[in-house]
């Protein structure tokens, strides 16, 4: 999966990008709410991962735009804002999925695993062709 991480946070962005990309994922990432809304623009992207407090252009407001423009691209908000009403209002501005840092890295993989499968309507994420089956989720 290809994921447009917009995180203006060094650390966590450094964390994020070494994590998913050891676990498969392709990250693209900015520091900007400017560059990122420019990068959706110009790529195809499978998710992205939205900070909400970055210099330039805030987190809420790029989302809004997104989709008033009329973007799909499932948006999984990963920010330190985590009252109740800023968690709702992020959901109602057209987010998919809203996480409160700080975070485990392997729930944030498994929320952008869901929100691929919901975007192709795949319930499953097993995958079989002719005998062969691969599940990418762990053995319980």
């Amino acid at each position: 999966m290809r994921i447009l991480l917009v995180e203006d946070d060094k650390m966590i962005g450094d964390g994020i990008k070494a994590g998913l990309t050891k676990l498969g994922f392709t990250i693209d990432w900015f520091t900007d709410g400017l560059t990122g809304k420019a990068a959706l623009d110009s790529a195809p992207y499978d998710a992205v991962i939205l900070d909400l407090s970055l210099p330039g252009m805030d987190g809420m407001q790029l989302l809004r735009e997104w989709r008033q423009a009329g973007r799909d691209t499932p948006v999984l908000i990963l920010t330190a804002r985590d009252a109740l009403e800023q968690r709702v209002g992020g959901l109602q501005a057209g987010a998919d999925d809203y996480l409160c840092k700080p975070f485990a890295l392997v729930e944030v993989a498994a929320r952008l695993q869901a929100l691929n499968r919901r975007r192709h309507g795949v319930i499953t994420p097993k995958v079989t062709h002719g005998g062969i089956e691969f599940d990418p989720a762990p053995a319980a």
